[in-house]
């Protein structure tokens, strides 16, 4: 139905209302690629929901912890499994929804030079009240034991100064193509091209 995959960019946003648009999208057919999970932002203050997510940690099956819950830690996988709970998984119409959906902690490559999307209905700063608390996931995932967080950052830092670079060169292709099109005698060339129809 859906081509091409929308990339949505998670930094800035509320994981539960991000979350609820994107099942929504899933559901409709719609390829959905969320990239830098690890700033999504959570209501309340970081101590509450370390605490809510240790409550969550104690779950356990009581014969056989292998069969799960699983307890993840990464940003993606935490937004990945709320995405999970917002959608009738045990369906087959759920699960091919579910697999329309891909996490990722970071920009990496292949979308790193795709247009990212935001959704204004789930942004924190038109949707919270200022001066409520609240935390980044990437944040919680650090202090519940995810090891990847330093890496993350020293990936995304290079990425920054690569986009930069691209930018000014975009900007300086820009200038020389609208002085071109400024300096051009179009006047002149004009007889000539009605000559051959154009």
């Amino acid at each position: 139905m859906f081509e091409a995959p929308v990339t949505v960019d998670g930094r800035g946003h509320l994981l539960g209302r991000l979350a609820s648009v994107v099942a929504k999208e899933l559901l409709g057919g719609q390829k959905v690629v969320v990239v830098r999970c690890e700033q999504i932002t959570i209501s309340g203050s970081l101590v509450r929901n370390k605490v809510k997510y240790m409550q969550y940690k104690k779950k356990r099956h009581n014969t056989n912890p292998k069969r799960g819950p699983y307890h993840f830690r990464s940003p993606a996988r935490i937004f990945w499994r709320t995405v999970r709970g917002m959608l009738p998984r045990k369906t087959a119409r759920g699960e091919e929804a579910l697999a329309r959906l891909s996490c990722f902690e970071g920009i990496p490559a292949p979308y790193d030079k795709k247009k990212r999307m935001v959704v204004p209905n789930a942004l924190q700063v038109i949707r919270m009240a200022p001066g409520r608390r609240f935390c980044v996931l990437g944040r919680l995932s650090e202090e519940v034991g995810w090891p990847h967080a330093e890496l993350i950052k020293r990936l995304e830092a290079q990425r920054k100064i690569k986009s930069e670079a691209y930018y000014v060169d975009k900007k300086a292709a820009k200038q020389l193509k609208d002085k071109a099109t400024a300096e051009a005698n179009l006047a002149a060339v004009a007889p000539v091209l009605e000559e051959y129809g154009f």
